[in-house]
């Protein structure tokens, strides 16, 4: 689009001129930390919409049969409290940096809308840490197939290549329920923690995604203590892939993306250095409405006309474990006290039983069954992780949902 290679241009500018202002030195500061200065505003709206422009790629095509998101358009009234005063819609959008936002009720499309500057309905957006969950239910399916054999398989019989690393005991199970008891803190501030040793490797800056990888030690028994982790669902990438023989875009399209009739391609940012290899745990860019499809397959205990896609059961243990330490408020004290987690995706707990897949920098996809309920809003926070910023998300998103329910 003509405004996007605006932006471009204007941004190469910015960072040429700067460059030659700082001599040379600068110009070494600043291609050392160019991956840094593209997820800091205000170059990080550009960037998580523009990913393809970044990284090589994967496509996941669109259905050849496109699914109709029925719309039903409606002004959404409600306010929140949050920090001592009462909120509205507006004001989440502005002050939680909103680019993407679309709500399904009852099956059809209520709301939609675009506050980014390089926004709109066919803009496929950096999901993060969402990624997951889609892994989560690629898997799902992968396990009805019987491609794998069983979330008991230990992750090394299927990737003999972490054979002797932390990852040489850990099961499938573990993996989904980020227990493997490998690696470290996912400290994005800290320069050595396992989550950014593995973006440098896919950057292209420092050794293989392999090599990240194997670089972890363990900490824990698995399968005893929560610890979030983007190494563990790299590894359950590389299960499915290993066991479907399929790269994760490609599995996505046959079983996922074109079931649900998506009306979008979508794709997988690959690693930069051969062998090129796809983040199962951050690297999905998808359109909000596509996003929406996905989590009303979900309200749907995982059937989508007429055909079951994701097992039922499957979309149960995503609305909670039954497992003591990833209960609400057990996970530990670097997490909100208002999340569980089960099967790669947060719990709310609660009557509903909601649950929600994350990415940082604030992307959200809530699923509330109870109340037959889709939120989906992409984001492009000043920071990684803020949890004053996902307060008030959830805090909105819970009014929303009782506003939509008591309106009827």
């Amino acid at each position: 689009m003509v405004g996007d290679r605006k932006w471009a241009a204007r941004a190469g500018m910015i960072a040429t001129a700067t460059a030659v202002a700082a001599g040379a030195a600068g110009v070494r500061w600043v291609w050392r930390h160019q991956d840094e200065l593209m997820l800091r505003p205000p170059l990080n709206e550009w960037t998580f919409a523009h990913m393809s422009l970044l990284l090589p790629t994967e496509t996941v095509p669109r259905a050849d049969r496109l699914s109709v998101l029925p719309r039903a358009p409606r002004p959404l009234e409600f306010t929140y409290e949050w920090d001592g005063a009462t909120r509205t819609l507006s004001d989440l959008h502005t002050r939680t940096h909103t680019t993407g936002f679309a709500v399904v009720h009852r099956g059809r499309l209520v709301h939609e809308a675009y506050p980014g500057r390089f926004a709109g309905p066919h803009r496929r957006f950096q999901l993060f840490s969402l990624t997951k969950s889609v892994t989560s239910m690629l898997v799902g399916i992968a396990l009805a197939e019987g491609a794998i054999g069983s979330t008991d398989d230990k992750a090394v019989t299927y990737c003999p290549q972490l054979a002797g690393s932390a990852f040489d005991g850990p099961t499938v199970e573990d993996l989904l329920q980020m227990s493997s008891g490998a690696g470290g803190e996912e400290d994005y501030e800290d320069p050595d923690a396992p989550v950014n040793r593995l973006m440098r490797a896919v950057a292209g800056q420092g050794g293989t995604v392999l090599e990240a990888v194997r670089s972890v030690r363990p900490h824990s028994t698995p399968g005893t203590w929560f610890n979030y982790s983007t190494l563990d669902t790299q590894v359950l990438g590389w299960v499915l892939e290993a066991a479907t023989g399929r790269t994760l875009a490609q599995y996505a399209a046959e079983r996922l993306w074109g079931p649900v009739g998506a009306e979008s391609d979508a794709y997988y940012a690959l690693s930069r250095r051969a062998p090129r290899t796809a983040v199962g745990g951050g690297s999905f860019n998808a359109t909000v409405r596509d996003m929406a499809r996905l989590g009303l397959l979900m309200t749907r205990g995982g059937r989508w006309g007429g055909e079951q896609i994701v097992p039922q059961q499957w979309v149960e243990r995503s609305r909670g474990a039954g497992l003591p330490h990833l209960e609400g408020g057990a996970l530990g004290e670097g997490y909100p006290a208002h999340y569980g987690y089960s099967n790669q995706w947060w719990t709310l707990g609660g009557a509903h039983r909601a649950f929600t897949g994350l990415g940082i920098y604030g992307q959200h996809l809530w699923v509330d069954p109870e109340a037959d309920v889709v939120v989906v809003k992409t984001s492009a926070w000043p920071v990684a992780d803020d949890p004053a910023l996902d307060g008030e998300t959830v805090t909105a998103f819970t009014a929303l949902v009782a506003h939509l329910s008591a309106d009827g």
